[in-house]
């Protein structure tokens, strides 16, 4: 920054110095005027420090702050104590620290108050238990509790609602009740924190006890609000709202839109929408609420329809719809959106947004498109891959068959933590790559990274895939004995795996009856797939009719027992199989493969003959 002053007007009177001020941004900048200050004198004008502190100790930039505080500290703090009756501007440095980036900071400059004989006023009382509420402070919101008793201030209106903000912050609702009871008077923010803090603890009945105790002429739109959201909440909690919100004497939107939420949650669109189209105004969260329902219960068009109608979006609600088409399948219609966002409608992506785009691209195996977001995460300094957006990228590249890159971006991660390891080492175990998933393991234990058990999911798969029997079972042994994971369904369900796929179909039944988990139908059937090819019936046998048992809905289930019963000569199972998929209407689903050319997949699957150019293909397989 350049600094430029009027020359009519001296460096040492106060107006230019401030407009200066206002100028900075930078510690540079600061240190620039300060120097100036300095040398011509007017750091020694208390009028101006006064002034200087007060209008910079709440800026949005931090530099501006610290230097208020410097000044505070400088000139101001040691003054004598009886210059010092009005704590006002000691309260100013204590919002700064109680209201910003480091409330803990407050505790301190209160302590420096009470060792220098500053006059404490509510507001120097309030500002602290805020630090502490927000700091998570239990302990020192306590001891100022025991001091404010003490001082015998503490049966101020104003100060006992601020305990009991802060009781309810810790968790202590009951401590928070004690003191609403022993209040002399309470205001309709001593009912309202009482009342919110038994909704957001789960406890509506309380909350309904004292809300129908609260005198009419205190109950205002936050505390009719309250208690509708803790209703819309609760289990069978709807009706409830639904009365309450008739009962109201005014709604606002929070109204609306909390009553709009609580049917959407319950999967009850028509009352939703009867709702939005009563209300006398609508806002994003209105539209947005709506539209998150309808993909959520699969009426796409429907929420495409809204989201159209829209009079005004916000990347929230962009997020909404393309998270909404990738849960339905609309991978292609995610994307189209997301180039629209940028192109037309100007909004700004987010995290979430580069997520759900990731996901689109991952569903459809587009590695070229995933590619371009790459660059544009790379080029985009605000963003950062140490988060679920790495992960998210890992996992693209993994998934549509380029691993080299998935790699590349791991290794370009300055910071990772487990869920990048997990996505790398997935990555690896999808691509059949063993022994490499388990050097990344004890590659991520050398790094101080504590393996999970999605860790060893990935590991033991990819084991399997791999055929590394041995290793296969050092790993399961590791993870219980050295990392303490205990194993779930998935564990067992790899190594059942891994011994099948080695033909150890004993071992593999002996582990499944010893299993301490019920095993499921994933387990039971791959058991069963391994039966079939090393052609051991005696196992498969027993296997297949526990399938029949677990009532599994499952086509490939049913396919397996099929083939096994036809293995065995068993014709009337067959058919008793076959009956029973038709009667449930069960279909095996199609083979599908898919090849990326030149940015356009082509997907092909068993019978299908849609493909523009199927002659072409079909000529070219006779000609082989």
């Amino acid at each position: 920054m350049v600094v430029c002053v009027n020359s009519h007007q001296p460096w040492s009177s106060i107006t230019p110095t401030l407009i200066m001020f206002q100028k900075c941004k930078t510690i540079y900048d600061v240190n620039q005027i300060h120097a100036r200050m300095i040398t011509t004198g007017i750091i020694n004008n208390s009028s101006f420090t006064t002034k200087l502190i007060l209008t910079f100790v709440s800026s949005p930039y931090e530099p501006l702050v610290e230097f208020a505080r410097h000044i505070f500290f400088k000139h101001h703090s040691h003054r004598n104590p009886r210059e010092q009756e009005d704590p006002f501007l000691w309260n100013a440095i204590l919002r700064s620290y109680s209201h910003g980036c480091y409330p803990r900071g407050a505790l301190p400059i209160f302590c420096l108050m009470i060792e220098l004989g500053v006059c404490l006023d509510k507001f120097s009382f309030s500002l602290v238990l805020k630090a502490c509420s927000r700091a998570g402070l239990k302990k020192e919101g306590m001891q100022i509790h025991g001091l404010l008793c003490r001082l015998q201030i503490g049966s101020d209106v104003y100060l006992e609602n601020c305990l009991i903000g802060c009781f309810l912050r810790f968790g202590c609702i009951q401590f928070a009740r004690q003191l609403f009871d022993r209040m002399s008077r309470h205001d309709s923010i001593s009912y309202n924190s009482m009342i919110d803090g038994y909704v957001k603890y789960g406890m509506v009945e309380r909350a309904r006890d004292l809300f129908d105790t609260m005198p009419l002429k205190e109950k205002n739109l936050i505390t009719w609000n309250s208690m509708l959201g803790g209703y819309v909440r609760s289990k069978d909690g709807l009706n409830f709202a639904r009365n309450l919100f008739l009962k109201m004497p005014e709604r606002d939107l929070v109204s609306w839109n909390t009553m709009i939420d609580g049917c959407v949650k319950l999967g009850n669109m028509e009352d939703a929408h009867i709702l939005f189209n009563k209300m006398p105004k609508r806002d994003l969260v209105s539209w947005t609420t709506l539209i998150d329902g309808y993909v959520k219960s699969g009426s796409v068009m429907v929420a495409r329809r809204l989201f159209d109608e829209m009079p005004e979006r916000n990347t929230i609600s962009c997020n909404t719809m393309m998270a909404g088409y990738v849960q339905n399948g609309y991978c292609v219609e995610a994307l189209k959106l997301f180039h629209d966002m940028k192109i037309k409608a100007r909004t700004q992506p987010d995290g979430t947004t580069l997520l759900i785009v990731l996901t689109a691209i991952t569903q459809l195996g587009h590695v070229e498109v995933g590619a371009v977001i790459h660059q544009y995460l790379e080029g985009n300094n605000s963003i950062s891959l140490s988060g679920k957006l790495g992960v998210a990228l890992i996992d693209m590249y993994s998934k549509c068959g380029s691993i080299e890159n998935a790699i590349s971006v791991f290794e370009n991660i300055d910071q990772k933590n487990v869920d990048h390891w997990n996505a790398v080492i997935g990555g690896l175990a999808i691509h059949g790559m063993g022994e490499m998933a388990i050097n990344f393991l004890f590659q991520m234990v050398k790094d101080s990274v504590k393996p999970d058990d999605i860790t060893f999911i990935g590991v033991l798969s990819a084991c399997g895939h791999a055929g590394l029997l041995k290793e296969g079972l050092i790993c399961f042994e590791l993870m219980q004995r050295v990392y303490k994971v205990e194993p779930k369904v998935q564990h067992y369900g790899c190594m059942v795996d891994i011994l099948c796929r080695a033909g150890h179909i004993e071992a593999a039944k002996k582990l499944v009856e010893v299993m301490p988990i019920e095993p499921n139908d994933v387990i039971w059937r791959t058991l069963l797939s391994a039966c079939q090819i090393h052609e051991n019936f005696s196992v498969g046998k027993p296997v297949a009719e526990q399938l029949i048992e677990l009532n599994s809905f499952s086509p490939n289930s049913y396919v397996l027992l099929s083939n096994v019963y036809a293995s065995l000569g068993m014709w009337d199972n067959v058919k008793v199989v076959r009956t029973v998929m038709k009667e449930r209407n069960l279909k095996k689903i199609p083979g599908c493969s898919w090849i990326e050319l030149k940015g356009v997949v082509h997907q092909f699957s068993v019978q299908d003959k849609s493909h523009p150019q199927i002659e072409e293909i079909y000529s070219m397989l006779s000609g082989l």
